[in-house]
């Protein structure tokens, strides 16, 4: 009997510790938690609604421009591209306005930064992050759920864009959309949530870096407007500085420096980016560097398949992810390291 109530007793406690474990205070548990707050907290920000205006205005814009150019796009033979109508509507213009994904190019840093410029200097100035750490949450679920509810979001704006792009295709034009389109568009879609995904990484970054909002927004756009700007002018006068004359230099010569100069430039993401995406959204381009003329003898203009494509811009994603992640690792090696109750 005694050993009946012993193990009835240890039973007890036992269920109690399940039911303990399986309740809302559970870290797993309060990592969905906090996703979902997150993203509660992003839709009904002001900043986040102005952006996301921004972008439906440029995408409505950039659609208008290439729906009333698709025609001449559509039937110009010339052009090796223009069998592939879904994509034109995203890369056709009639120079009044750049095309929508050399906009993203612009807008998309600008997501990222508005969502995580103020993820962690906000809750500690507001004393929201001691009493939110003082529950059962752990602290890189805390960090991990700030980027993805962020991620979240951005990744549901590009593709219900994508969906209307292809939904509002289909109504004026009914053509028919081939694979090869929507693998590519898709593709698309994932290069920009990288560009993104990188800003966003180093926005939570800087805010985990600076204690005030606005220095951490202040560093994020200084870092995107010296990408995006001023380092090409900076690579070019450098390079051009200690350049030799061409005149005196070989064909070979001149396409290593032109190779190195490309290879330059690609420091920045934004350069990546746009080889992505321009490589996705154009199957004629067969090459982000320089080509000899033996390598162009012979070459019929003619589209690559999807697998060619990627197999080309695998160094620019290869790029992208390894930025988002190292901004992640040391924003996550600070956080975990940083006293909170100061």
């Amino acid at each position: 009997m005694e050993n009946q109530a012993v193990s009835s007793s240890a039973l007890s406690s036992g269920s109690t510790k399940d039911k303990k474990y399986k309740g809302s205070s559970h870290p797993n548990r309060a990592f969905g938690v906090i996703i979902r707050k997150e993203i509660a907290d992003h839709i009904r920000s002001w900043r986040f609604l102005v952006l996301v205006g921004l972008v439906l205005l440029t995408f409505v814009a950039s659609l208008y421009v290439s729906v009333s150019n698709i025609r001449t796009a559509f039937t110009n033979t010339n052009d090796p591209d223009h069998a592939f109508m879904y994509l034109k509507l995203l890369t056709s213009t009639d120079n009044a306005m750049p095309p929508f994904h050399v906009l993203l190019s612009f807008l998309a840093p600008l997501l990222g930064i508005s969502m995580g410029f103020d993820a962690i200097n906000s809750e500690q100035n507001n004393g929201t992050l001691t009493r939110l750490l003082a529950q059962p949450i752990y602290r890189d679920n805390l960090l991990l759920a700030k980027f993805s509810s962020a991620i979240m979001i951005v990744g549901m704006l590009f593709l219900s864009l994508t969906l209307l792009m292809i939904g509002g295709g289909l109504v004026l034009t009914g053509v028919r959309l081939e694979a090869q389109e929507l693998i590519r568009i898709m593709g698309f879609v994932f290069v920009t949530l990288l560009y993104v995904a990188f800003y966003l990484s180093l926005s939570i970054l800087l805010s985990i870096v600076f204690r005030q909002p606005a220095t951490a927004a202040l560093s994020a756009l200084g870092l995107w407007l010296f990408f995006t700007v001023f380092y090409p002018i900076i690579v070019n006068l450098v390079i051009r500085a200690f350049l030799p004359d061409p005149a005196y230099l070989t064909q070979a010569q001149v396409m290593g420096y032109n190779e190195f100069i490309l290879d330059m430039m690609r420091i920045a993401p934004n350069q990546l980016y746009t080889d992505a995406a321009t490589t996705l959204l154009m199957p004629s381009i067969r090459s982000l560097g320089p080509m000899s003329m033996e390598q162009m003898a012979g070459a019929i203009p003619s589209p690559l398949p999807v697998k060619e494509s990627l197999m080309i811009v695998w160094p620019q994603l290869s790029g992208m992810i390894a930025a988002s992640t190292g901004c992640f690792a040391i924003a996550y090696y600070l956080f975990m390291r940083r006293e909170i109750r100061s």
